[in-house]
């Protein structure tokens, strides 16, 4: 199983995520990449009734994105790769 940077997480994306406490699934709702950099929050649509709660859209820390599915497999999902840095780095170069 090999990692996913977070800058290659795609709109509708099936994703694990902790924001409520727990591992839950959810869909992207947006690309964390947008314009020149990395969005440190992002849209997600989590399936909270898989712990007893309500589902809903909400904005996620990137660093509660846990998991990212990529061909019927989950693949843990890389913050601060080379590729992610660069990506901030830019931000703040130009």
């Amino acid at each position: 199983m090999t990692g996913i940077d977070y800058a290659d997480l795609k709109k509708n994306d099936e994703i694990k995520s902790t924001q409520l406490g727990q591992p839950i699934t959810g869909k992207l709702l947006e690309s964390p990449k947008q314009g020149r950099g990395l969005k440190k929050t992002i849209l997600i649509w989590s399936n909270g009734s898989e712990i007893g709660m309500f589902d809903e859209a909400g904005s996620v820390y990137a660093s509660d994105i846990l998991a990212v599915k990529r061909d019927n497999e989950w693949h843990p999902v890389i913050m601060f790769s080379d590729k992610y840095i660069d990506a901030v780095n830019s931000i703040y170069n130009d």
